[in-house]
């Protein structure tokens, strides 16, 4: 038997106006898992537990088996081990954004938040601006100073690390603040003076870049800022194998989800051309967790475009990456699956990430499970009205790995 599990990050939504008062999910041509979700299980399970905060962090711990109310210190930790990153006893480190804020007359504390994602800057680009902007001498003495270093990873999402200090901090996710005046949200607390001073020499740096130029010219918004949020100090996870007697492979494009891959002791197979964006290698990811699946039995692929669409408000290509993930994943993916024998596969969004918010949202999610030896009769496609017909909500995101296991 193998086991495989789908993520399609912030597949869910409420009701959109532009599509007719229908979800994405509603909307997206998506026969494939509409098929399995028909012959399988379709219902709702809360994956953001009450008391912590709602994203793809807390959820995605919740859906491997990991309770975040116990194990979660901040998201950057995470994001931190999949990135290479080894944190040292005292270490605190950060999630930091390339984003993109305005370039109005004024301080840096008076911009406005315009992307957080630096106007979805593509890898090479982001890193090339990184590397400028470590190598200015001035900006480099003032990372020295504080005692600050940096992984970079080609995407927006980047790593810092201090040797020493307090992650007793309140810092704000871009995302949460699009089209926001950032003043409101600058960095408070324990260190927030020495945050706000890199943020503004890196602003000072960046928007002078050449690569920032053309892509004014270009009509795209420069990257022009880095953003500090999701602080944390170093994190163990129980392994995977030991909790559920299955070994495996995660196939993701964002370091978050590979490093809790790297903290629960699974292992993490990059793949060329893995963006975490709707021009993603599909094919690549498809192969890479059949691939795992010869000689392993368990496997998780996460597909991180629709949460991008829904945080860029962009409800017709939220819809189209529902349907590239049923074209592109699920078609290849089950003719696979089926060659490789019986299988279980468990299939859902990790968190709602709705239009109309263009943030996260910790209303439960729909699920699907489908076992190749069983027809339920449901009839329900995937959706929320669908998984709301059932009547039935799991309340623990973490019973969803013995669900998948058939424990």
């Amino acid at each position: 038997m193998k086991y495989i599990l789908v993520i399609g990050d912030g597949m869910a939504d409420f009701p959109v106006e532009a599509l007719g008062g229908r979800t994405p999910l509603e909307a997206a041509q998506k026969p494939t898992i509409d098929g399995l979700a028909r012959r399988g299980i379709v219902s709702e399970v809360k994956t953001v537990p009450d008391g912590v905060p709602a994203g793809s962090d807390t959820a995605i711990l919740s859906i491997f088996g990991y309770d975040p109310r116990k194990v979660y210190t901040g998201r950057s930790p995470l994001e931190a081990a999949g990135s290479g990153v080894k944190m040292q006893p005292g270490n605190v480190s950060f999630r930091c954004n390339l984003a993109a804020v305005s370039e109005k007359p004024g301080a840096y504390e008076e911009q406005d938040m315009l992307s957080h994602s630096g106007g979805a800057i593509d890898g090479q680009d982001a890193m090339a601006l990184m590397r400028g902007l470590l190598a200015d001498p001035s900006f480099a003495a003032l990372l020295e100073k504080y005692g600050m270093t940096f992984t970079v990873n080609p995407s927006y999402r980047h790593i810092a690390v201090l040797r020493s200090g307090s992650a007793n901090l309140s810092t704000t996710p871009p995302h949460d603040i699009l089209g926001r005046a950032i003043r409101e949200y600058l960095p408070v607390g324990e260190g927030a003076d020495m945050l706000r001073e890199i943020m503004a020499a890196s602003y000072a740096v960046l928007k002078a870049h050449p690569i920032n130029a053309q892509r004014r010219a270009e009509g795209k918004l420069p990257a022009n800022s880095l953003w500090f949020w999701g602080q944390g100090s170093a994190v163990e996870l129980s392994p995977f194998a030991e909790k559920y007697g299955h070994t495996g492979d995660v196939i993701t494009a964002v370091p978050l989800v590979a490093g809790i891959a790297e903290l629960a002791g699974l292992r993490h197979t990059p793949v060329e051309g893995a963006t975490g964006e709707i021009d993603t290698n599909y094919a690549g990811k498809v192969a890479a967790a059949l691939r795992a699946l010869e000689t392993d039995d368990f496997a998780a692929l996460h597909v991180e475009a629709p949460d991008e669409c829904g945080h860029a408000g962009d409800a017709k290509e939220k819809v189209r990456a529902i349907e590239l993930l049923d074209s592109e994943v699920f078609v290849p993916l089950c003719k696979g699956l089926a060659a490789l024998g019986d299988y279980r596969l468990l299939f859902l969004s990790d968190h709602y990430t709705p239009i109309s918010t263009r943030t996260h949202d910790g209303t439960p999610v729909p699920y699907l499970l489908y076992d190749s030896r069983v027809d339920t009769g449901n009839g329900q496609p995937y959706s929320e009205a669908g998984a709301a017909a059932s009547g039935v909500r799991m309340e623990e995101g973490t019973d969803l790995m013995p669900l998948l296991f058939a424990r």
